[in-house]
Order: structure tokens, then sequence, then C-alpha cells
């Protein structure tokens, strides 16, 4: 094939870097050489050194270079190297060529530039950046277009926004894409007003007319600043100008509403695209997983499967974070299946979401083999594991692993190791970890910490000290501290300091019915029933309903719910049977009810019916008949489990000899041979 011209081969080694196929770049090089010997020309070897960059082969490209002759070297031969180490993430080795390229004295171009101010962003390096600019300025470039917008983006990335607004109102023209960099790195930077103000700019002052990017960018301002009406302008806007069929903007429609909320409007954006890509389902499937719609969110990843859609990292993590937020463990391990056969198990974001279900599932094991298996771990994976650790009162193992973490540790991992350490009793440890946030690690505490110490302090009995941690907190309490109080006043019968944290919290949400409740239940535990009563009452004429109380189990892919004495469930009758069972077998064993729980002033029998007729029990009948042996049982509850419960359930764990693990509202429960994971201690 000798007849091939160099510009022939050369369209061989382009094809090579569209198919992004290094093997068919290798068989390019080869027929190069089979073609016109070793000796290379400037214009074939810079085809070369691109596609070896471009191709993400560094050694290659260095050898490449080092066997061109010096007068072949040009500013493309050197603009194709850096652009190239840019573009796969080498950012110090592209300044390294510069540096290099600069002592040949070859000057860079205006493709050169761009290449330049995105390592400097990359790297978080403005002083680089302004050297660039001061460069490029020198050399006549900046009033390029594309060189000024990368200037302005590295800017406004590495946080000098003064240059960046300075150089943006300088520029003599400015296109589309200079536009949208203003747009989305004001959202990037949180001013959402910002970027309003510079789209409505755009319009206005008619320097270029707005693309999908200009219009999805202005979405996130929109979503970002919760600015639904202006949002709502665009989409009329939209409609008007006949952009309503573009796949991209009805993706950033889908997201704008429902990150305001609105999830109707998402759906019906959704449900009314005439053609849908994968970005589109990804769009509606986080919809319903941000708005705490798990059910939907699973049964839209199911609906695309059907559909033909191949799984994403993006798809495969949301859903995953919908089963978490379900504790739908057997949907989530159909999900790992479908990203182990799509290949992206090991994906950083599908392996840290992996992690954090198994953990919220109660499947500390699987949550386990999840974090080690995965090749390279972020801060993410280490929170989630530490996170599962801390639902399962695992403290020793929690605090161990915070001290093997190779991340610096950041707000969300000192509430899952201050959260370990309540649920465990190891006070002290959570305080000297409370007090080394800020000194030590530079993280300042907000109310979730507060509130973890509040709950850690309470649970060990020290109730007058979390009221006095909370007087001397900097920050004003939030609902979840005084709720922490309250629930430690109900745990250890100090009803004084209750009547204060409920009065707190009455004034800052007063129609959640959930404290009302468990101001009450502290008053009738400690047998003052005129004072439980006034409080039901007092909920009866401000129209506060109680949220009813129930349990669920997951068997053969259908949700079974239960409320206390329920007697509507098709298989009632098996379900009394096993009750009275257990109920039988219990008493033999020596088991006593703790009728405390009862929350109405009546004879001790039937204190002890009230609460043996609690949901989380019949959850658990119903799973004993209906779930083989050496299946663990999983049962979900929305309310705290009571002490009676609590003792019950690992009475019957000794009794049947089966796995029963129970999630409240607060933690896991795992119960075996008479134990329970939690130490009694929750």
């Amino acid at each position: 094939m000798s007849f091939l011209s160099p510009k022939s081969l050369a369209s061989f080694v382009e094809a090579a870097v569209s198919a992004q196929s290094p093997r068919h770049g290798s068989a390019a090089h080869a027929q190069v050489i089979k073609t016109l010997g070793l000796s290379l020309n400037a214009f074939l070897s810079n085809h070369l050194i691109n596609m070896y960059s471009k191709l993400d082969r560094p050694e290659p490209a260095r050898i490449l270079l080092s066997l061109t002759p010096p007068h072949f070297r040009s500013v493309v031969t050197w603009t194709s190297l850096i652009s190239g180490n840019v573009q796969n993430g080498h950012f110090s080795s592209a300044l390294y060529y510069f540096a290099t390229m600069r002592r040949e004295c070859i000057q860079p171009n205006d493709f050169t530039f761009p290449c330049l101010f995105k390592a400097s962003a990359s790297l978080r390096s403005p002083v680089l950046g302004r050297q660039f600019h001061g460069l490029a300025t020198k050399l006549l470039l900046i009033d390029d277009v594309f060189v000024a917008c990368s200037a302005f983006d590295m800017y406004s990335k590495t946080g000098f926004l003064n240059d960046a607004d300075k150089l943006f109102d300088e520029m003599p023209y400015r296109n589309v894409a200079t536009w949208n960099a203003c747009i989305s790195n004001a959202v990037l930077n949180g001013k959402p007003h910002e970027g309003v103000r510079k789209f409505v700019q755009l319009l206005r002052y008619e320097e270029a007319t707005p693309n999908s990017i200009s219009f999805c960018a202005f979405l996130n301002a929109c979503s970002d600043g919760n600015f639904l009406t202006q949002g709502q302008q665009l989409h009329g806007y939209l409609i008007k100008q006949g952009h309503e069929s573009e796949v991209s903007i009805l993706n950033g429609l889908i997201d704008f509403y429902g990150k305001c909320h609105k999830i109707q409007f998402s759906k019906k954006v959704f449900n009314d695209m005439d053609e849908r890509n994968s970005v589109s389902w990804c769009s509606m499937l986080a919809v319903y997983e941000q708005n705490d719609m798990g059910e939907m969110a699973c049964g839209l990843f199911f609906k695309a499967r059907r559909a033909g859609v191949e799984p994403t990292d993006f798809m495969v993590s949301s859903v995953l974070s919908a089963c978490a937020g379900l504790a739908a463990l057997e949907s989530g391990r159909v999900v790992h299946g479908l990203a182990v056969k799509a290949c992206i198990e090991e994906n950083i974001f599908v392996g840290s979401a992996l992690v954090d279900m198994y953990g919220k599932c109660g499947s500390i094991e699987d949550c386990e083999r999840a974090f080690f298996m995965l090749p390279n771990r972020n801060l993410i994976c280490w929170n989630a594991l530490i996170g599962g650790y801390a639902h399962q009162g695992r403290a020793d193992v929690a605090l161990e692993l915070f001290r093997e973490m190779t991340y610096p540790p950041n707000y969300v991992t000192f509430v899952c190791v201050l959260t370990a350490c309540s649920r465990g009793g190891l006070v002290n440890e959570g305080l000297d970890i409370f007090d080394s946030m800020k000194s030590k690690y530079g993280v300042n505490p907000g109310a979730e910490h507060y509130a973890c110490v509040v709950d850690m302090l309470g649970r060990a009995g020290q109730v007058e000290r979390a009221h006095s941690f909370i007087q001397q907190m900097r920050i004003r309490p939030t609902i979840s501290i005084w709720g922490a109080l309250l629930g430690a006043c109900k745990m250890h019968g100090k009803s004084e300091l209750g009547k204060i944290a409920a009065e707190n919290l009455f004034e800052l949400d007063p129609q959640d019915s959930g404290n009302h409740v468990l101001l009450s239940n502290m008053f009738a535990a400690s047998g003052q029933w005129e004072e439980a009563n006034l409080v039901r009452k007092e909920m009866k004429e401000v129209g506060i309903k109680k949220g009813a109380g129930c349990s669920w189990i997951s068997v053969k892919n259908s949700v079974h719910v239960f409320q206390a004495k329920d007697v509507l469930h098709s298989r009632n009758v098996e379900i009394q049977a096993m009750l009275v069972k257990l109920r039988k077998d219990m008493k033999a064993a020596g088991y006593i009810a703790d009728t405390k729980l009862a929350l109405y002033d009546i004879e001790d029998e039937e204190k002890e019916n009230e609460v043996w007729a609690h949901s989380e029990k019949i959850a658990l009948a119903f799973g004993l008949i209906a779930l083989p042996r050496g299946v663990p049982i999983r049962i979900t509850k929305n309310l705290r489990m009571c002490v009676d419960c609590h003792s019950a359930i690992k009475f019957i764990s000794g009794i049947v000899g089966r796995e029963i693990i129970v999630r409240d509202n607060n933690r896991f429960h795992r119960f075996v041979d008479n134990k329970c994971s939690c130490g009694d201690y929750w």
C-alpha cells in the first residue's frame, strides 16, 4: 500500500482518535512506518503525537516527541501534547511540556492558552493563571474570544471573582460560550441571582443567541435559588420560541421542577416527551429520589429497564439511594446484580451508593464486602461504612474505622461518629471527638453535631448535663436538639425537663404531632394520667392528629403493612394463632410484659393485652408463618420500638431460632439467640 499519501495516512490516525481506540491507533502508526519508514515529516509526526496524547498514551507520545527533530517541532506539536494531557487530567505534565516549549523559544497560540487556563483552574492555581493571562496580553491574544473565555472561566473556578468580572466587562466581543460560562460559574459559586441576571442581560443585549446550554444553565440557577416563577417564565419562552422538543432542554426542565418540589410538572414534561435519552430517565428518577418518593424511583428504574435503557452509573447510584431510604434490601440486591452485569459496580459513585444502601438496610456484612471490594474509595464510602456501624450500634468498630481513615474527616463524618458514640454509650470518647472537631480538624460543629451530643448525654442518663449543654451552645437550638432532650426525658422519667423541651418544640414546630405524643407518653409512663390526658385534649382542640404507628415486612415482592391491633390481613387467623403460641412459649421461658408503655389508665391485664398487640409483634408473627426457616425476618417500623417489644423479640429470637432484624425510626436492632446488637442501649 505504498501508494497511500501522507494525507491518507493522517486520516487513519484521526479515525483512531475519533473512535477512541488505542488499538486502531497502534495499527495506524504501524501502517505509517510500513509505508514511509521511520523518518516522518512534521505533518505526520504531529498527527501521531496528537493521537497518542488524546488516547491517554503519554509514554509513546513522549518517545515520538524525542524522535522528532527540533526543527520539526512547532507550536502545533506542543499544543497537541498539552491539550491531550489536559484532556486526560495530566495537568502537571501539560505545564511541564509548556515550560519545555518556552525553553525552545516557541510562542503559544490561541489554541494553547485555553488548555493552559484549564490546567491552572483544575490545579487551583490562580498564580499560574495570572501569569498565563499576562503572557496572553503580551502576545496580543487576550482579545481572542476563546482565550478570553478560558481566562474568565479560570478566574471564576479559582475564586477570583472580581478579576473574572473585570475581564468579562473588558471583552470586546462575547460569544454564547462566554455567556454560558458566566451563567454557569455564577451558579457554581453559589450566586444564582447573578446567574439569572446575566441570562437576562444575554437576552437584552442580543450579543449572542442563547442555546440549549444557556437555557439549562439558567434553569440550574432557578433551581438553586428556588426561583420557580422565573423558571416557569423560561418554560413559556421556550414553547414560544419552538424549543419545547429539544431533549436536553426538556431534561433540564425535569430537573428544575423536581428541585423546586413540583413533581407533577416534572412528570408531565417527562411523559409528554416524544423521545427520551438515558439522561431523561436519570433526571426523572433523581426527581423521585430527591423528593423522598423511593417507591416511584424504583418503579421508574425497572420501567426504564423494560424499555431497553442501559443502566448508567448515575441511574444506578440514584436508585440505590432510593432503596436505602426504603430499607428495600431485596430490591437493592437486584440493582446490585444489574450493576455487576453492566460492569459498573466498581465505579466510585455506584460503589459508594452500594456501601450506603447495605448499611442503611442493616446488612452490615454486605456493606463491609462492598466497601472492601472497591478498588478506589472516597470519603463518601468511608462515611457510609461508619454510618452503617453506627446504625448497628457497633461504636467500637466505627471509632476504629474513623482512626484508620485515609481522608480528612468532614461534616458528615463527625455526624456518623458522634451517632455511633451516642448509640454505643461512649460518652467520654464522643465528647473528646466533638471538642477536636474545630481545633484538630477545622470543622465547625453544626446543629446535627450538637443534637448528637445532647442525645449521647441523654441516653447515658445525664439529662441535666444535656440541658446545660444546650444552654451553653453557640447556635440557637433546633428541633432535632430539643427533640433529643425530650426523648431522653421520656426514657429516664424526667418530666419537668421534658416539659421545658416540649414547650420549645411546640414553639418551633407547633403542628408536629410526634412531640405532643412523646410528651403525653412520658406523662403516662410515669403515672401522671391527668397531664397525659390534658396533652391529648389540647391536641384535639387545635386539630393536631397523631400519625398512626405501623410496621411492615416484605415477602415475595409484596409489602405487608400492620398497625396495632390489626386484624384485617388475609392470613389473620394464622397470625393470631402464632401470637397465642408465642405468648405461651414466652411466659414458659420467664417473659414478663413491661406494661409501663400501656398509655391508658386501665387494669394490668388489659395493659398486657395492649402492649402485646403492637404492630411489630403482629408483623413478626406474619414473618414467622410466611418466610421459610433460615431466612432472616426483616421488619421496618415508622416509630421508635418500645421497651416491651424489644424484650419480647429478644425472647422470640431464642425460642424460634431465627435472626430477626427490626429497623425503627432511630436505628437497627439485630436479634439473635436472645441478644440484640444494641446491647439493650438505644
